[in-house]
């Protein structure tokens, strides 16, 4: 049993801060797990430390803290994530979002950018994404689909996904951000439900190794394993996606696909492999480690 988490909500922090020790940001984890009980922003949380916690408020908090302790992920307790700047529903039926997904992002708008502007021809539109379709493989919690489409309100999206209660987080994602109009949400492997063909492929397919599996930290196996295995060497799912988009990447097309920071060899040779006429790289992310993938059809 944990002890009584104190009186006030300053008490209450700076007793879930020594018990948070094992985290990275223990004060930081402490605040936030607070501020998302009492449905506060953390600086209302910071401001008023003297204000008395109640007894369900306490016995709650005591609960989230101890939840934190066994090694259950923040953003499973707190029921939400912050990606691209939007926020988004979580639930452990999937992948937690992280900074460095962020760049398949990045890249797809800059691709779209560059067309928008090759097409312009001396007109005046400047709608991102217009008349162009693309399909995001294992989408997850829908962040990849969902900040594109925000970002890009001439897109047509595919949201795909095995897993059927990921699908559903997804679809509430895009309703929250008002953008289910413009995607489509179809359940199954990779691209096999995709009925028709598309511009862009985006994907943070499974890569993990399973040799790698027992070196990753406890709270990242409380993740679904079907989002993050990816057989014995980690590129099975890269390697099914690459047959597959041959045959659904319309010319003059763009693939991105996330890959594990020592894959970087592996998956270009893949991808020579599967596209040999097309423009292949790996781009690194903030920290120069190897993470997308980049084919583009001429």
């Amino acid at each position: 049993m944990l002890p009584l988490c104190g009186e006030t909500w300053g008490e209450a922090v700076q007793w879930a801060a020594a018990q948070l020790q094992q985290t990275d940001r223990p004060r930081l984890e402490a605040e936030l797990l607070l501020s998302t009980l009492l449905g506060v922003p953390r600086t209302t949380v910071l401001a008023h430390p003297e204000t008395v916690l109640s007894e369900a408020v306490a016995a709650a908090y005591v609960e989230y803290v101890r939840r934190r302790c066994s090694g259950e992920p923040l953003p499973y307790i707190r029921g939400h994530a912050e990606f691209f700047g939007l926020n988004f529903f979580i639930t452990p039926d999937v992948l937690i979002p992280r900074p460095e997904t962020e760049l398949l992002v990045e890249e797809s708008l800059a691709w779209m950018r560059e067309r928008l502007e090759a097409s312009r021809q001396g007109t005046s539109s400047s709608v991102l994404g217009a008349g162009l379709q693309a399909a995001d493989v294992g989408t997850g919690s829908g962040c990849i689909a969902v900040a594109l489409a925000s970002s890009a309100p001439g897109l047509h999206l595919y949201a795909i996904d095995l897993s059927s209660p990921a699908l559903w987080v997804s679809q509430v994602n895009a309703e929250r951000h008002g953008v289910a109009d413009r995607i489509t949400f179809l359940n199954g492997d990779l691209l096999t439900p995709l009925p028709a063909s598309v511009d862009l492929i985006v994907s943070n397919p499974p890569y993990v190794a399973e040799n790698e599996w027992s070196l990753l930290p406890s709270s990242v196996k409380r993740e679904p394993a079907l989002a993050l295995l990816g057989g014995p060497d980690g590129l099975n799912p890269l390697r099914d996606l690459l047959l597959q988009s041959g045959a659904h990447l319309r010319a003059g097309g763009l693939l991105l696909a996330e890959i594990g920071e020592r894959q970087g060899a592996a998956s270009l040779e893949l991808a020579r492999a599967a596209f040999p006429d097309a423009h292949c790289s790996v781009l690194p992310d903030l920290s120069g480690k190897d993470r997308v993938l980049k084919i583009r059809l001429e």
